[in-house]
């Protein structure tokens, strides 16, 4: 057996490498934690997703609330959203009655989260020349599908990198580089639509959906839109709202309709079957597509609608 002084020289011996280990695990959990300081960033759906990926790239950790495919309206946040949400340094939202509006799950989430208002959390369409829904020009009643005209694509990316900016200057430079260049991308882009719809005649100008969710895309390449129902959190589909546009395309020399990749196609099926105009084409709206498919960037839907569109009214 050991005498006393051994047991205590090897206690001693013991609880010295214990602490030793510890300010080692300490030290090394200190590193870890600084090689990934990164700013922990939230968005609320996938289009933001992607343009904040262009600006930010790898030098933030991103969260995507509403699933790709999915409407942006109507959404239940789930509990990692939850989670992630309460712990976002930079929360981004479209606004414009997006995800405020309908059953107002953007507000009650980071509500919850004890979040606040332009110091957490930022709407990248400030600045966006506001369309109301039809006949309406109060709050609550605005058309939130900006988006869809590329210059308001290119005042959403300035916002995004404004804030990225501001929360994290160390990478200012970076995020300044990055926008540049996505601006000039999405630039070019809206030159060729504009070209492209100029020389299309009149009487075959007109953008067929079935939400009413392209009158800001309508008014930047002047093509009137028509729709059967106005926005996703209406009555969606009813005999009457397909009648009416029934009504209203047996009036004209339209060659092509279009059907969004994010609702119910059965509606405008019956209007194509009715007026014996047929669907040329799915487009996107508020979602991009799944990653590898046609559309999975905000660059690639703007350019397939762009082509599609102009493809199927050119017929």
């Amino acid at each position: 057996m050991l005498n006393k002084h051994k047991k205590f020289l090897l206690a001693f011996v013991l609880i010295m490498t214990a602490i030793s280990l510890v300010a080692c695990s300490k030290n090394t959990n200190q590193s870890i934690k600084k090689a990934d300081d990164k700013l922990n960033v939230v968005v609320t759906n996938s289009i933001l997703a992607d343009m904040t990926k262009n600006i930010a790239k790898d030098k933030i950790n991103l969260h995507s609330i509403v699933p790709v495919g999915k409407d942006p309206h109507e959404y239940e946040p789930l509990p990692d959203d939850v989670q992630k949400t309460s712990r976002a340094d930079l929360i981004f939202y479209n606004g414009i009655n997006l995800e405020t509006g309908g059953n107002a799950w953007f507000t009650k989430l980071v509500k919850n989260a004890n979040k606040k208002e332009n110091v957490d959390y930022f709407p990248v369409s400030k600045g966006v020349d506001v369309i109301y829904l039809e006949g309406k020009s109060t709050d609550g009643k605005e058309d939130p599908h900006a988006w869809l005209n590329l210059e308001n694509g290119i005042i959403y990316a300035q916002n995004i990198e404004k804030e990225l900016s501001k929360k994290d200057p160390d990478q200012k430079d970076f995020y300044q580089n990055n926008l540049n260049k996505y601006i000039n991308k999405l630039t070019k882009l809206d030159k060729e639509a504009k070209a492209k719809f100029a020389s299309i005649p009149e009487n075959k100008k007109m953008i067929v959906t079935s939400e009413g969710c392209f009158k800001y895309f309508s008014k930047a390449y002047d093509i009137p839109s028509a729709y059967i129902w106005e926005i996703n959190t209406e009555e969606e589909g009813s005999p009457e709202q397909i009648k009416n546009l029934v009504r209203k395309l047996r009036a004209t020399e339209l060659a092509s309709l279009f059907v969004e990749s994010s609702v119910d196609s059965r509606p405008m099926k019956t209007v194509s079957k009715d007026t014996k105009i047929p669907i040329y084409s799915t487009i996107f709206t508020d979602s991009v597509a799944k990653s590898g498919e046609n559309g999975d960037s905000y660059y690639r839907m703007m350019e397939w609608n762009i082509n599609k569109i102009y493809d199927g009214l050119s017929k």
